[in-house]
């Protein structure tokens, strides 16, 4: 008699295994490598890319001001923002708007910081596993004319407004915007 298992068999059992646990450090460069080439088709560039030890590089080593690279992602010189990019974060627990703990408001506080190190505003694009791209930026007049569906946060800490809204309207507004002198 024969020990080998059919096809049918053996698929049962690699259904039964437990699923290997995706490196959360490949699914964050991942997830920015994505967002680079979004942001390069959308600006016609090809200079977003991401920032080497993924925006940490500017606040844990002592370089000089004009090589000090703040956020996720390098961005062309004339773009106004600098980008911080979070995936993978799939349940509310922790990660909860109305919980002042929570890890967004952790986010929001590291990306003013890291702001002011810049001295430029910035915004959070933050992804969910099958669902759509969310970004979290300041409030601004400019911004809430344009855009028609968002909602308002505000930081218990620094009572400063954010907007949370789809990547996909976020994009939709005028390169003027995003770009300090548009060459084109």
């Amino acid at each position: 008699m024969k020990d080998t298992l059919t096809k049918n068999q053996e698929k049962l059992l690699n259904e039964l295994k437990p699923k290997k646990r995706k490196n959360s450090r490949a699914k964050g460069n991942a997830f920015e490598n994505q967002i680079c080439k979004l942001l390069n088709k959308r600006f016609s560039t090809t200079e977003f890319s991401r920032s080497p030890g993924s925006g940490a590089f500017a606040t844990t080593h002592s370089l000089p001001d004009h090589l000090k690279l703040h956020g996720d992602l390098i961005t062309p010189k004339n773009f106004k923002f600098i980008v911080e990019c979070k995936k993978g974060y799939n349940t509310l627990g922790p990660h909860s708007l109305l919980d002042h703990d929570s890890k967004i408001w952790e986010w929001i506080t590291t990306l003013e910081r890291d702001c002011a190190g810049a001295k430029k505003p910035g915004f959070i694009l933050m992804a969910q596993d099958r669902r759509p791209k969310i970004v979290i930026i300041k409030v601004s007049k400019e911004l809430t004319q344009a855009i028609s569906t968002y909602t308002v946060i505000k930081n218990k800490n620094s009572n400063i407004e954010y907007i949370m809204l789809y990547l996909e309207d976020y994009l939709n507004m005028q390169d003027s915007y995003f770009i300090d002198n548009p060459l084109y």
